[in-house]
């Protein structure tokens, strides 16, 4: 019995290693930072709440929100030409 719930386990964690490699894969720039905002607030929100839920999704939204304005920031400096490219300004 032991064993089974050591191989689910596993399988559980393979699986869940998998989703946090790929699942970003094809996500834009701005989707990339306002989603690592939100994970960063979500937690920093529940270590100063002690693990709340409201703690947490208020540190989740205003993570996002700080990712969000962080984007509009880093989109200032370059621009994209006719092929393509990003340069810098």
């Amino acid at each position: 019995m032991a064993m089974q719930s050591f191989r689910r386990a596993g399988l559980a964690s393979l699986l869940a290693t998998g989703l946090v490699f790929t699942g970003c894969a094809n996500m834009s720039d701005t989707d990339r930072r306002i989603g690592t905002g939100a994970g960063i607030g979500a937690v920093t929100g529940a270590l100063i709440s002690g693990g709340r839920p409201g703690g947490t999704a208020a540190g989740a939204v205003l993570g996002a929100g700080a990712g969000y304005l962080y984007d509009r920031n880093k989109k200032r400096y370059y621009y994209y030409d006719r092929h393509g490219r990003r340069i810098y300004r």
